[in-house]
């Protein structure tokens, strides 16, 4: 008999009318509940269901099939380990299989299956969705919040706030109404070979709206062969192409219109990259900053950029360091599954993504990969190496904290960029400290210091001329813009008025990188409103070789009368 309703006459399986509602993966140490691995299934929908076949499994292991059981609807069965079975039916009904997947810690992938073999459920849960360092760390299960919502992922998961560490068998502590009125978005994509494309979504879509041709428009000339939702999780579709693409070409594919599994379609057109990956060469793939010295709030991170003309793939890229000996030592893969790279992209790499968004301004954060475990950055000097798939040094920084910027007393939580990237890497003067404008540290961008490729005389500009703090939206600040093409300079901007009394310091000895601005909002040193007239700002630069220079620039300050 199939996995299926239990109903006259017997009826086909849908997907999520049997969700998986709640995991136990790390039992020790127990809180109160035995030291056993189990999940929970619940009946969503409106008939009662036959699990007869059904299985279990994780990325490694498929269970043996289920008893016949007839699960009622808003009903729970607790599934378990044979030797679990007995103490699991204490907190509610159980049933046994052989091969019971052996759950990790720290992630991994759980689906059911019919007989058939079709997904009725997967979750892909993470030890992050504990959102709690003590409970992440063993005796506490992950309970669904809304059943009703299988597909909204980490946003529909939490430790269970249980007294004993989880409710195996009844209805979750953590049991809540979540909305979900935001529709899938199109993430990158990546490509087995010259014929196939891979789309990923960041949640699961409607697999089979998905197929459709009409949502989805390619440069280039290329056109779809056929498209498929991949299980078990139907976040990512295949696209199987009727010509092949070209090395050395970035296509573009563009999704409109695809609903999640929870019809929310997506906000308007999507556009993302393809093409085919190669491996680097030297030059093409370097490193271009790092933060080895970061404040006790955040952690290291690494940055790399595509310096080249080709499309590289994380999954075959690795970073490391050096031991004591000089050897290549910590090894780590950049990522688990393939990630694309194109050229003028950067690449942060991080360990804590959370820290890293706190700490400093994140443009795109998907440009971050996080990562297990880095290799070990110490903060006096060491080194920082960029592999590729074959085991080969792309890229090596043996950096120094002499490095930073002189002037700079303390250079905690200060990264070292790239200054030039078609400069030598292991040259002291192509690095510098990022500038305090950028927050020390430009994490997946455009770095601060970054040499200009146009040389431009050092100037600065303060536009409007004239301008009306009246809160009317229009000309409300003074924006003071310094530019230059050269490093460590620090700078001190003061307003001035016509008489020649300093009243406003907008910035003090600050490193400015070699772009800076300042707002000025016509208030004094005490917050107070200056009167109309002219006033003089002075931009006094300051550079370790020496050199000082003094800038004056005029703006008007207009008040309005009301």
């Amino acid at each position: 008999m199939l996995c299926g309703f239990w109903t006259i006459p017997l009826t086909a399986q849908n997907r999520y009318d049997i969700v998986i509602d709640e995991i136990m993966a790390d039992p020790s140490p127990v809180v109160g509940l035995p030291n056993n691995e189990w999940v929970e299934l619940k009946n969503v929908s409106g008939h009662a269901i036959n699990l007869q076949g059904c299985r279990l499994s994780d990325l490694t292991t498929v269970s043996g099939p289920l008893p016949s059981f007839i699960l009622q609807p808003d009903s729970f069965l607790i599934v378990c380990s044979s030797g679990a079975l007995n103490t699991m039916t204490a907190f509610g009904t159980a049933v046994s299989v052989t091969s019971f997947p052996s759950l990790d810690n720290d992630g991994d992938l759980i689906s059911l299956r019919s007989s058939a073999g079709k997904v009725i459920h997967a979750v892909n849960y993470s030890v992050k969705w504990y959102e709690s360092e003590l409970k992440k760390d063993g005796g506490w299960s992950l309970e669904m919040k809304d059943p009703a919502r299988p597909c909204a992922d980490k946003n529909n998961w939490a430790a269970s706030t249980a007294s004993n560490g989880g409710t195996p068998g009844k209805k979750n502590e953590v049991n809540a109404s979540i909305t979900d009125q935001t529709g899938p978005r199109l993430l990158r994509s990546y490509s087995t070979d010259s014929v196939t494309i891979v789309l990923v979504f960041n949640e699961p879509v409607d697999s089979l709206a998905a197929t459709d041709p009409a949502h989805y428009r390619f440069s280039h000339s290329l056109s779809p062969l056929s498209i498929r939702t991949n299980p078990p999780l139907f976040n990512s579709v295949t696209i199987l192409l009727q010509t092949a693409m070209q090395a050395g070409t970035v296509y573009a594919i563009t999704a409109t219109g695809i609903p999640d599994c929870g019809n929310n379609s997506m906000n308007g057109a999507e556009q993302i990259r393809a093409g085919i990956a190669s491996d680097p060469v030297a030059g093409e793939w370097i490193i271009n900053e790092i933060l080895f010295d970061p404040r006790p709030s955040g952690g290291d991170y690494l940055e790399l950029f595509n310096n080249g003309h080709h499309i590289f793939d994380a999954s075959r890229l690795y970073i490391a360091n050096r031991n004591s000996g000089g050897t290549v030592a910590s090894v780590k893969p950049i990522s688990s599954v393939p990630y694309f790279i194109y050229p003028g992209d950067h690449i942060v790499l991080t360990e804590d993504a959370a820290a890293l968004d706190r700490e400093y301004f994140l443009k795109d954060p998907d440009a971050v990969l996080e990562m297990p475990v880095l290799p070990a950055f110490p903060e006096t000097e060491g080194t920082a190496l960029a592999l590729d798939a074959n085991g080969n040094v792309v890229d090596e920084l043996h950096y120094n904290k002499d490095w930073h910027f002189k002037l700079i007393t303390d250079p905690e939580g200060v990264a070292l960029e790239r200054i030039d990237p078609a400069g030598h890497t292991q040259d002291p003067m192509n690095w510098h400290s990022a500038s305090y404008v950028s927050g020390y540290g430009t994490p997946g961008y455009k770095n601060s210091q970054y040499k200009r490729t146009d040389p431009a005389p050092e100037t600065v500009s303060v536009s409007p001329a004239l301008f009306s703090p009246d809160n009317d939206g229009r000309d409300d600040v003074a924006v003071i813009r310094y530019d230059a093409d050269r490093t460590g300079v620090v700078a001190t901007v003061t307003i001035f008025s016509a008489s020649g009394v300093p009243v406003k310091v907008l910035a003090r000895n600050q490193l400015t990188g070699m772009h800076a601005e300042w707002k000025w909002d016509g208030l004094d040193d005490h917050g107070r409103a200056l009167p109309a007239g002219v006033y003089i700002v002075l931009t006094r630069l300051f550079s370790t070789d020496g050199k000082m220079a003094d800038l004056k620039n005029g703006v008007v300050l207009v008040r309005t009368i009301k």
